[in-house]
């Protein structure tokens, strides 16, 4: 079981990674194509006896960049299985930002109380959307609703927002961990991480550097 939890957290950091790089990577063509045609039309006119070949190659450029309407969408959907992936990554790493001043001055029994409960209301508000969102991922799977300016690639509606519900699936998954792991006495809060303290912490470790021969 601990094989297969380690595996499974290695293949969620590879998937967020593969997304990041993959939006980058056709953002970044996206752009450079539709910039590079102008270089070959600019270079046209100040090379008469190259004018056919430059002007023909930023023709093709430019007829290249007018057919990428694909890849604006590819990045937004990349960017949305990104959230959703991303949202159990960071529930599990604990680096979602909490603002729970008045809960850790609380005494550590009432803390761990607090937890408790705020992890359940999690659960059970993660869970209502688990199900919601399969029950609108079905309907699409019935209506066959083609993906904007994917379906021409046979890309529907519903193989992109299919990560809802296994976005939130996953979010349940890691909150009824958190639950298991207060109830054992393992953790008190949600582990939340916190702004003050990681600025003061960073304030904290400047001026020693700064102190320091």
């Amino acid at each position: 079981m601990t094989r297969f939890l380690r595996a499974w957290a290695h293949l969620e950091e590879g998937l967020v990674a593969f997304l990041l790089a993959l939006m980058t990577l056709v953002t970044f063509s996206y752009v450079m194509v539709n910039n590079l045609y102008t270089v070959f039309y600019d270079a046209a006119d100040l090379f008469p006896f190259a004018e056919t070949p430059l002007f023909a190659i930023g023709d093709f450029i430019i007829d290249l960049a007018q057919e990428m309407t694909w890849s604006i969408a590819l990045t937004k959907a990349c960017f949305a299985w990104l959230i959703f992936l991303g949202i159990a990554y960071i529930v599990r790493i604990g680096a979602n930002i909490g603002v729970d001043l008045i809960v850790r001055l609380l005494p550590e029994r009432l803390q761990r109380g607090v937890g408790i409960l705020t992890c359940l209301i999690c659960i059970a508000y993660t869970a209502l959307f688990a199900v919601s969102s399969y029950s609108w991922v079905q309907a699409l799977m019935h209506a066959r609703i083609g993906a904007e300016d994917l379906d021409q690639y046979g890309v529907l509606q519903w193989h992109i927002t299919i990560i809802v519900p296994i976005g939130f699936t996953l979010v349940l998954i890691r909150l009824i961990e958190v639950l298991i792991r207060m109830l054992r006495g393992e953790q008190i809060t949600l582990e939340l991480s916190n702004e003050s303290t990681d600025a003061l912490k960073l304030q904290d470790e400047a001026g020693n550097e700064e102190k320091s021969p």
